[in-house]
């Protein structure tokens, strides 16, 4: 029971690590829907469900791939949102611009396209955690992903209402989503040890 209670843990820490960017994106589309009507809030849930599934789908596939690697290098895939972080630490650094630039979607497939666009950080995290835990922690991580996906979605939509959440997420979400990738990284390659 406990294991899975830490998979069920380290699943929603990862998903909430890589998917900081997504709620800014969703609470833009959210607040988009509300003030000029599009996309219409089921176009916002369905693309972003869409979308997280097409970004699971080909982090499962290249997962299922690298069963070629020898277990003992796996863990150096670590090095792949490790490396994502520390650009992302760099590049808030050099940003003067402190607010991230949202995308904005106006139906079911933008929202889908914006998604998988935003999403090649979930695929480098994604492939070697779900390379590393087995088909049943799998299972269960793509559970979590599915049920945190509507808190995404309804935290999103929330937000959406609040204009100034929109500027304070904005603000800090740049240093908050690399930091995330660097600490999910530092586990991965702990495994090695």
């Amino acid at each position: 029971m406990t294991d899975v209670v830490g998979t069920v843990a380290a699943a929603a820490g990862v998903f909430a690590g890589t998917n900081v960017d997504d709620l800014i994106v969703l609470t833009v589309l959210f607040l988009a829907s509300r003030t000029a009507g599009r996309p219409r809030p089921w176009q916002v849930w369905a693309g972003q469900y869409a979308g997280i599934g097409a970004l699971v789908a080909i982090a499962g596939a290249a997962a299922l791939g690298l069963t070629l690697l020898p277990d003992r290098w796996v863990g150096l895939l670590g090095l792949i949102p490790l490396a994502l972080g520390v650009r992302g630490l760099v590049a808030a650094f050099r940003s003067a611009d402190d607010a991230a630039t949202p995308v904005v979607a106006s139906g079911l497939v933008s929202v889908a396209a914006v998604t998988i666009a935003n999403g090649s950080d979930n695929i480098a995290v994604y492939t070697p955690v779900f390379r590393t835990i087995g088909l049943g922690d799998t299972l269960i991580t793509i559970a979590v992903f599915a049920v945190l996906t509507a808190v995404w979605c309804a935290l999103g939509s929330w937000l959406g209402g609040h204009r100034h959440v929109i500027g304070l997420l904005g603000r800090w979400g740049h240093w908050l989503v690399p930091l995330v990738f660097v600490v999910i990284g530092l586990v991965i390659l702990a495994g090695l040890l």
